[in-house]
């Protein structure tokens, strides 16, 4: 495999960057951490040499000047809102997250519960964590309350917010180390509101804090339209997010740089909350806050490019499934196939959409097709024992191994089985089956399996 990335270098100069963060702002930094730190694995698609950990092996070099406080909302509590791609609630997740970070040798003592108005739920989470000895913390929504007002106050009343009824209201949470790390099970807890609401908290108490954002993507030193920031852009399509040149970095000093919709629309709120705590805002742009250091580790351009339109490709595929299947707006579809537009290809740029398409309209059942690390394609398609995927791993392992294709590396004798428990016992119809020749599943099953 060809790597664009470099790991190594990565993993050293993007901890060296978060450490000149920290003494900037007298040896106490709350960093705000987006996207995954650890399983990142669109990371690792669009920069090949980018392993899915890379962002939590580079912070444990760190560890013993860290600890993590992770955020939950009150409100995704009482909805028991679940993260798709674990199937477990957020509170749950919270947990998770906790065991994972404590194995990785950091210290996680706090947990904020965000968005707290005296939900039930949340009371009663909080009395769950204190038993396991965890110390849990209330943040409470900032309200404007007036004739005929009662309206959330976070983010644009500044006077409201930077006042003892504002973020002077909240718990404060009690840390030790010098790297404050802010994170959460997904978007939404909150997590910028604790780490300004704790710059608040610690400037009343006479100590210096600052803040910084560090996630990923988009790409600040790259161009906007480069294949790696387009394919953030459909990575997030359902957020609609939007990549933009920051307008507050070209006024600043005169060259661009790339953020996105959110960080730009809310700077000149955090502008004067920074200036309302310290008197002046240490950042003049939403860029200056983060401390992304991956454009810096590209080290073959070319090889990015290809991987991030591969993944473009393969999210206008998910967001087609995703619409086929739930039968909702197709905005998201929409959306990507501007972005295949403006990175001037067409879903035939990855080999495999090709080779999936041919086999299937030779054999005129679902197939599939993939990739190998040295380029050869393998395709495969329905058969009345295996769908197309299961066939493909089969036909893959088959070459990989360089055994001949007519071998049967699965008796039939053994799958079926397995099919009479699933269509018999379970009565579940088998999707290669129950759908071979519908438009539908014929489409889904052309994009490859990577």
């Amino acid at each position: 495999m060809k790597y664009g990335f470099d790991n190594d270098k990565y993993i050293k100069i993007q901890s060296e960057h978060i450490i000149e963060r920290i003494e900037k702002f007298g040896n106490k930094l709350y960093l705000e951490l987006g996207g995954k730190l650890f399983d990142d694995f669109h990371a690792s698609r669009v920069l090949p040499g980018f392993l899915p950990d890379s962002k939590l092996k580079m912070l444990q070099k760190l560890s013993d000047r860290a600890e993590i406080i992770i955020v939950i909302s009150a409100i995704d509590i009482e909805k028991n809102k679940i993260r798709q791609d674990l199937g477990i609630t957020y509170d749950e997740d919270v947990l998770r997250l906790r065991n994972e970070f404590q194995n990785c040798g950091f210290l996680v003592n706090s947990v904020v519960i965000t968005h707290y108005n005296g939900q039930n739920s949340a009371d009663t989470y909080r009395q769950r964590l204190e038993h396991l000895g965890i110390k849990a913390y209330y943040h409470y929504t900032i309200v404007e309350y007036g004739e005929n007002l009662n309206v959330a106050g976070y983010p644009n009343n500044v006077a409201l917010i930077d006042s003892d009824e504002g973020f002077g209201k909240n718990d404060y949470v009690q840390t030790t180390k010098p790297l404050v790390i802010v994170t959460a099970p997904g978007p939404g807890s909150g997590k910028m509101a604790v780490c300004l609401s704790q710059l608040y908290q610690e400037h009343k108490r006479g100590i210096k804090a600052g803040y910084a954002k560090f996630e990923s993507f988009p790409i600040w030193n790259l161009p906007l339209k480069h294949p790696l920031n387009l394919a953030y852009e459909a990575a997030t399509a359902d957020l609609n997010d939007m990549n933009m040149i920051d307008p507050y970095h070209l006024e600043a000093y005169g060259k661009m740089a790339v953020n996105y919709n959110r960080d730009i629309e809310i700077f000149p709120v955090l502008n004067a909350i920074f200036e309302s705590i310290y008197g002046e805002n240490p950042y003049k742009s939403p860029t200056d806050m983060g401390v992304n250091m991956v454009g810096n580790c590209i080290c073959d351009d070319d090889i990015c490019c290809k991987a991030a339109n591969d993944e473009i490709i393969r999210r206008y595929y998910t967001a087609l499934n995703k619409y086929a299947e739930d039968g909702i707006s197709d905005a998201e579809v929409n959306k990507i196939s501007l972005l295949l537009k403006q990175a001037k290809i067409t879903t035939d740029y990855r080999k495999t959409t090709v080779s999936a398409k041919v086999r299937q309209e030779l054999s005129g059942v679902p197939s599939s097709a993939i990739e190998l690390a040295d380029g050869t394609i393998i395709t495969a398609e329905t058969s009345e024992l295996l769908g197309p995927s299961a066939a493909l791993l089969l036909n893959a392992t088959k070459h990989l191994a360089g055994i001949k294709h007519n071998v049967k590396l699965i008796p039939q004798s053994m799958i079926e089985p397995i099919q009479n428990l699933i269509r018999i016992q379970l009565k579940i119809a088998p999707l290669h089956s129950s759908f071979a020749g519908t438009d539908q599943y014929t489409f889904f099953c052309q994009t490859d399996f990577l």
